[in-house]
Parts: structure tokens; sequence; C-alpha cells
């Protein structure tokens, strides 16, 4: 693929129609945005569920390589990569975790850590004072309480200093395979945006949508939401005009609409750039993001 040049097709499962109307330049409201979605009737809450459950397995065909985007190699990495995702990007904790994890590679050697020195290992993330207090602190209760080893149960997780529902639910689904919901910024606004939900509070968004998908999704469907998030719908100008689910959406037209200014405002693989992770699955499309100093 060359560089700037989009994904041209999804892998392994055929495009949905919406994909392919986008792919083909067609303008998404010509492939039916309008039609599907009418603006100013009262939407029943069966048709609500079925409209939610039609963009999933839409977002399944676009992004069916969609993934945590944290680098890690086992469920304590993971842990702490997502601690220290908290108000930084992926790309720069997966820039930050390779000589972390080389200086500190169990909890037991976190917990031993000296707070200045770790502290400086992490200063690129932000807040790295607060951060490395909570890797110390869930470091330590890991050796004390757990054997040295990360717990696989929801309730036990979020006893750990730092460790909340989303960062649980991420830890479970993607080192478990314990199914969750991870209602990030980007889960939040796109669900809200699709009138999934009204919540604000991310226990009550997780509680709603849960109840919408069968458990066995709720994992995929948070990489699918966050995917579409990151890519296409964004939170300030979102790229209505280059978006395959535009059809479903009853927010279309907030963002830009015309499909050649759309889709220059699409992102990572879709817009032909680099991921957010240094060693991303076989699968993914796109180019592997930058080890720091490259380029």
């Amino acid at each position: 693929m060359k560089q700037g040049e989009p994904v041209k097709s999804a892998k392994s499962r055929k495009p949905a129609k919406a994909a392919e109307a986008a792919k083909s330049g067609k303008p998404a409201k010509a492939v039916g945005a309008a039609k599907s979605v009418k603006p100013g009737k009262p939407e029943s809450h069966l048709a609500m569920v079925r409209r939610a459950r039609r963009i999933n397995r839409e977002l399944a065909e676009i992004y069916p390589y969609a993934h945590p985007e944290l680098d890690f190699r086992n469920p304590f990495e993971l842990l702490v990569a997502t601690v220290l995702s908290a108000q930084t990007t992926d790309l720069r904790v997966n820039q930050t975790t390779p000589a972390l994890f080389a200086a500190y590679p169990t909890p037991e050697d976190m917990a031993a850590a000296v707070p200045e020195e770790l502290e400086e290992l992490i200063r690129p993330t932000g807040f790295f004072r607060a951060k490395a207090k909570s890797l110390i602190g869930l470091s330590a209760s890991i050796r004390d309480n757990f054997g040295g080893e990360v717990p696989g149960r929801l309730a036990d997780l979020v006893t750990l200093p730092g460790v909340g529902r989303k960062t649980a639910n991420v830890v479970l689904g993607n080192a478990f395979g314990v199914p969750g919901i991870t209602v990030d910024t980007h889960f939040g606004r796109l669900v809200r945006r699709w009138k999934w939900t009204e919540q604000e509070d991310p226990e009550k968004v997780e509680a709603e949508i849960a109840a919408i998908f069968p458990k066995s999704e709720w994992t995929m469907l948070s990489h699918r939401v966050v995917f579409h998030g990151r890519r296409i719908c964004h939170a300030r100008r979102p790229a209505c005009g280059a978006c395959p689910i535009a059809p479903l959406c009853p927010s279309y037209g907030e963002g830009e609409t015309d499909p050649e200014k759309a889709r220059k405002l699409l992102k990572y693989e879709m817009g032909g750039q680099p991921g957010q992770r240094l060693s991303p699955p076989p699968d993914y499309p796109g180019r592997p993001a930058p080890a720091p100093g490259a380029g």
C-alpha cells in the first residue's frame, strides 16, 4: 500500500453495501442516509436495537481486523499500558512501554521501583507522578494479594490502585477472553451520536449498551466502535461523506458531507497512515507506528 493511499477493502468478509458506496466515492446521502433514519419521527426501542445491531454487523465488515491498540504480551503489560493511556494517545504509550517493561518486567519488579526512576520512564505519557503511584500500588497489590498474577475477575481488578471498570474490562476482554464493554471517550461519544443511549455516566452507558447486544459481542463491539471513532467519526469534524454506515446514522450531517473533503479527514489505515501500534496484529492492513526517534 502506497503512503497516503487508503485501504481499499476489508479483509476476510464481503464489504457491506454502505462500505462499497463510501469506497466508490458516492456521497453517503446517495446510498440512503435520509431513508434509513427519518428525522423527526420517534424511533421505537425495538427499532433502535435493530439499527444498533445492524451497525455492529456493518462495523464488523469494515473493521474485521479491529483490535486493542496498545502493544502488550501478557495481562500485566496490558494492565500497565491501559493505566498509562489515560489522558494521552495509545501511540505515546506504545512508544514508552518497551523501555518500561525492559526495566520492570514483572509486578514484583515494578512494586520495588524507585518512584523517581519510574516517573522518568513514563514522563512522556503525562500525569507521570500520579500514574507512577498507581503502577507501584497495583503492582504491590498483585504481588501481595494475588500471588504475583493479574487477577481475571472484575471484582478483583477494580480493587487495584488506579484501576476502574474501563481498565478492568480492557484487561478482561483482551487478556482473559472475558466479554466486557469498554466505555472510553470515543465509545461514549459514538453511542450517544447514534442514539443508542442518552447517558453520560460511563457505568450507565455500559449497562444500557450491554442490554442491546449479546454478551459474546461486547469486547469486539468496543473495538469496532473505537476504531470507527478514531478513523471516521471524529469528535470535532466527522467524515460523514466517507462514512460507510451513514445510512444508519441519525446524526448524519454533523460533519463534512462532501465525499472528497470527507475522505481527506480519514485517519490511520483508512487514510493511508500508520496505526498506533508498533507491533500490530498480523492481519492489520496498515503500517506499524514509528518507534521513538524513527523518521
